[in-house]
């Protein structure tokens, strides 16, 4: 180990946030494998960007890790077949968010064989590093689905110095990154240190909330390592408080530097990944599997045996409760995602996607919440919101359908994290009344 390691202090406290209950009760449950699935519905578009081209047809044979979509666009990431068996059909599915997508459904020959044609990579350029990262179809895979090559694809007016790798899991009840961090501490080691020699960062932020303190132990033993003699790698560990895994929250508390709105975080120097993204990209170029699996955690009190589950991307929410013993009783409220952000579903029959983190199941004593009252304009809302917002006052403006002064008060800011919902005494629903204001400002 290098010696006299210390924690890197925040160079910025961000202001807001709440304290809900964390409820990281799947925290020590060891990750189980769901291979055992029958068919998958795999929409050909899972990122930000330009959806992808069904590269097969019906009726045509397909391995684990062939690749069965691709876009010529930049902005886009190929997608891959998570299990091996048969093309029986291209068609529309509905996803979490309520999109309607165009996806390639494979029916299982229970085999799991790979693709033959995988192969490992050995990359000695940072050009070569971006071009396998694009191939095995890596996005963000706890956010919107962001395309990792397009974060690491260098501009030459925006000088990228510091890698920020974000193992915060902020959000309550997951802990799928956690279990990353305890299971495939070697492979986060060697991802690390991939990007800091072919990417030549000037440094690597490790950043993690203080509620993890295993996950602490072995991203410390990381950034201790002999490999980094230059003192590169350090962990910042965070209070913990959502929204801190955040990228906004995570640049300025990382860095000091306030990312602002329209901009990427290439913009002030950074390239934010998380934890799983970089152990994915060591697996990758030391087998050459592109991205097929994720990890979900399976939780709520509707849920009979909540857990961690690797699952073929592309399982239906349904096959995995399944997996999960079934409900211990009818759930009143379906969440594909964590509680803070994720989107309440109103069926089971939605395929896993690649930036999907959890399935909660609530009874209806969690989801039950008391009426809503009348706005009292007590600010609560502006105090919890990390981004200095007043969502009582742009509330008042989008009922007066004053879309001006909607604007004014910077409602495109919001990143939607639900502490004014969660903090409201009034129990308004202010995080949707947020996205109809920024709705309203996108048609205008």
């Amino acid at each position: 180990m290098k010696k006299d390691l210390e924690f890197t202090k925040p160079k910025g406290v961000c202001r807001g946030g709440v304290h809900p209950p964390q409820h990281k009760d799947t925290a020590a449950c060891e990750t189980v494998f769901f291979s055992d699935v029958k068919k998958v519905v795999i929409p050909m578009q899972q990122h930000i960007g330009a959806p992808c081209k069904p590269t097969v047809s019906v009726g045509d044979e397909v391995f684990v890790g062939t690749k069965i979509g691709d876009s010529d666009q930049f902005v886009s990431a190929p997608i891959h077949a998570s299990v091996s068996g048969k093309v029986t059909a291209i068609k529309p599915a509905v996803v979490a968010d309520g999109r309607t997508i165009e996806a390639v459904e494979i029916e299982s020959d229970g085999k799991n064989a790979l693709d033959p044609e995988l192969k490992p990579h050995d990359p000695k350029t940072e050009q070569e590093l971006v071009a396998a990262v694009r191939e095995m179809g890596l996005v963000g895979l706890g956010g919107a689905g962001f395309p990792t090559h397009v974060k690491l694809t260098r501009q030459a007016d925006k000088p990228l110095d510091t890698l920020i790798i974000n193992a915060a899991e902020c959000e309550p009840y997951i802990t799928a990154d956690d279990r990353e961090c305890l299971e495939h501490p070697e492979d986060i080691m060697d991802g690390v240190f991939t990007l800091l020699r072919l990417m030549k960062f000037e440094r690597v932020i490790i950043a993690v909330e203080d509620n993890k303190p295993e996950a602490i132990r072995v991203l410390y033993n990381i950034a201790a390592d002999r490999q980094d003699t230059e003192n590169r790698v350090t962990i910042m560990k965070l209070k913990s408080r959502y929204p801190q895994g955040a990228e906004k929250m995570l640049i300025y508390s990382a860095t000091g530097r306030k990312l602002p709105l329209g901009k990427l975080p290439a913009d002030v120097g950074c390239v934010v990944m998380n934890v799983t993204s970089i152990s994915m990209i060591s697996r990758y170029l030391r087998t050459g599997m592109p991205l097929t699996r994720k990890r979900l955690t399976v939780a709520g009190g509707a849920i009979k045996n909540p857990q961690n589950v690797l699952v073929p991307i592309g399982t239906s929410a349904s096959d995995i409760i399944d997996f999960c013993g079934g409900f211990s009783e009818e759930p009143e409220k379906i969440i594909m995602g964590g509680p803070m952000m994720g989107a309440a579903v109103p069926s089971t029959d939605l395929p896993v996607l690649k930036q999907n983190n959890a399935i909660l199941c609530f009874t209806k004593k969690e989801a039950d919440l008391p009426p809503s009252a009348t706005c009292i304009r007590c600010g609560r809302c502006a105090a919890a919101c990390p981004m200095g917002l007043y969502p009582f006052r742009i509330a008042a403006a989008l009922r007066r359908e004053d879309i001006e002064d909607v604007g004014r008060l910077y409602a495109d800011y919001c990143i939607e994290c639900g502490c004014c919902s969660f903090s409201c005494p009034a129990k308004l629903p202010v995080t949707q009344t947020m996205r109809r204001a920024k709705l309203a400002l996108k048609k205008r």
